[in-house]
């Protein structure tokens, strides 16, 4: 069922207050084969998830194909509580945009310029986020904002610069935005390539951002792993990547204990399908039809998601969402 991702993050929020935290994977989705891993996986464990779209995405793909994709999707798994959710929004327009195409949850990152490569400033990111969080709310959809900067880029999107957020900013960024959901940065970094030595979240300032809000959901980005036996899988079949270092599940898993709601990843689903692609062509160079090679794909993505599903701890919290969609929405934000 398509719900907002408050219906979603409120059942991770409410683990956490139990003393039973588990975080929502929230998935990169740019074609159909993606969406079909994401939804085998909810499926075989029973998790609520959130599918995120970037910008880039929605322009490699044409926004209307991949709604249509993605809502197909959700029609085919209705057990599912499902989320359609914009990564990393630049302006107001682009989140009417998305709001107009079906989306259910918004980003706006108004941590950087709408380049989406220029650090803002404080009272920049407020107004820009204020604007979409009044225009969201008025038609039921969630809002995430972000404060802080994280390292890399990805998808064209990020300073290459980290700013760790600082707690009592963000206790007034909220109470001056609205936001119902906050990115914050905690160490993490966009893209495959992270860390050169090993990576180090600032657990504190998750368990302090935390204490001073309560009821807001927290968001970590560029949370990949960069599993090193996919890197090796994909050198093995002629791929040429350097090694990487990622964010280790058990890092993740301690952030979930510290009150992470959200857990965001793309990269490992791009390295799981690209390694079984390439596996598949080397070992089978016969091989021309693409429902052949992709379908290899589509099983790598489930299993990868599957992983972190079972590691975020999402198995069997699918009754835990509340039904909470866009017109729920409404008359709640009122």
């Amino acid at each position: 069922m398509l719900v907002t991702s408050k219906a979603i993050l409120e059942a991770s929020l409410e683990g956490f207050k139990k003393g039973k935290p588990f975080a929502v994977g929230a998935f990169n989705v740019n074609n159909m084969e993606q969406m079909q891993g994401i939804i085998t996986a909810a499926q075989e464990t029973k998790s609520p998830v959130i599918v995120q779209v970037s910008r880039g995405a929605l322009k490699y793909a044409q926004d209307l194909y991949l709604i249509n994709i993605i809502k197909a999707g959700a029609e085919l798994a209705p057990e599912i509580p499902l989320a359609i959710h914009l990564d990393h929004g630049n302006s107001l327009e682009t989140v009417k945009r998305a709001i107009d195409l079906g989306f259910t949850s918004v980003m706006i990152d108004g941590s950087l310029m709408e380049d989406s490569k220029t650090p803002s400033t404080f009272e920049y990111n407020v107004k820009v986020t204020s604007e979409v969080v009044k225009y969201a709310h008025d038609r039921g959809v969630s809002v995430e904002g972000e404060l802080g900067t994280l390292g890399g880029i990805e998808d064209g999107v990020g300073s290459g610069k980290a700013t760790l957020t600082d707690p009592d900013q963000a206790v007034e960024f909220v109470e001056r935005t609205g936001v119902d959901a906050l990115a914050i940065s905690i160490g993490t970094s966009h893209g495959a390539f992270k860390f050169k030595g090993e990576p180090k979240l600032a657990f504190d300032i998750i368990e302090k951002t935390r204490e001073l809000l309560a009821d807001t959901y927290l968001v970590s980005h560029g949370s990949s792993s960069v599993p090193a036996e996919l890197i090796n899988a994909i050198n093995q079949y002629g791929g040429q990547m350097e090694q990487a270092q990622g964010v280790p599940l058990e890092a993740l898993q301690k952030a979930i204990t510290c009150g992470m709601n959200k857990i965001n990843v793309d990269t490992d689903i791009r390295l799981a399908a690209t390694a079984a692609v390439r596996k598949l062509l080397v070992e089978k160079p016969s091989a021309f039809d693409p429902r052949e090679y992709l379908k290899m794909s589509r099983q790598a993505i489930a299993s990868e998601v599957r992983k972190r599903m079972e590691a975020f701890g999402t198995v069997n919290k699918i009754d835990a969402v509340p039904n909470w969609g866009l017109e729920e929405m409404k008359k709640k934000y009122q």
